[in-house]
């Protein structure tokens, strides 16, 4: 087993025992953290995944946009060319449950969203460095897309998921800052 799958196999772990008291009140610490920061309340247009659990919670991260009238795009994979493209969402009826258990736009219902047009990205994994670099699940989605976006990087994570020390590559992208239940590590 690789060093990469080794720390991914570790953090699954520790993810899946989290108990659901810790998880919720963790996740709730982190979007609170969250709503208070600048970057947060400056951006019009959010790029989310919709969480599935052990991930830090985005359910109310969404319906806190929602309510302050941003605009919510949600990521969709291709996975013939293992890319992203990012949907504008307005409710939760229009996911879908396609690859892995994770939930994403339908196409039908939803409109394409430029990358230049997202102000604030919140890019998902499972473990991350205090320099802002993540190890991802796998796939490369986000390694992908972050090569063709300039705008902002946010990574959600409960603190265990900041090690330190990840295998990189000279093609990683580090995301600009990480919340955690614990800090926020500004990176760039």
């Amino acid at each position: 087993m690789n060093e990469k799958n080794r720390i991914r196999k570790e953090m699954k772990d520790k993810l899946s025992s989290l108990s659901k008291p810790f998880y919720e009140h963790y996740s709730y610490e982190i979007a609170k953290t969250l709503f208070k920061h600048e970057d947060w309340t400056e951006a019009k247009v959010i790029g989310i995944t919709v969480s599935k659990e052990p991930e830090v919670d985005t359910y109310q991260i969404i319906r806190r946009a929602w309510e302050t009238g941003k605009e919510v795009v949600a990521p969709k994979c291709d996975p013939k060319e293992k890319g992203l493209s990012f949907h504008k969402i307005t409710e939760f009826s229009q996911l879908e449950s396609v690859f892995y258990g994770l939930f994403e736009p339908k196409i039908e219902q939803t409109i394409e969203v430029k990358p230049e047009d997202i102000d604030l990205l919140f890019v998902p994994g499972l473990a991350y460095t205090g320099e802002g670099f993540r190890l991802g699940f796998g796939g490369g989605y986000y390694d992908r897309f972050l090569t063709r976006y300039d705008g902002k990087t946010i990574s959600l994570a409960f603190h265990f998921q900041v090690i330190p020390q990840i295998p990189t590559e000279k093609h990683d992208i580090p995301v600009s800052k990480i919340i955690t239940n614990n800090e926020v590590i500004h990176i760039k």
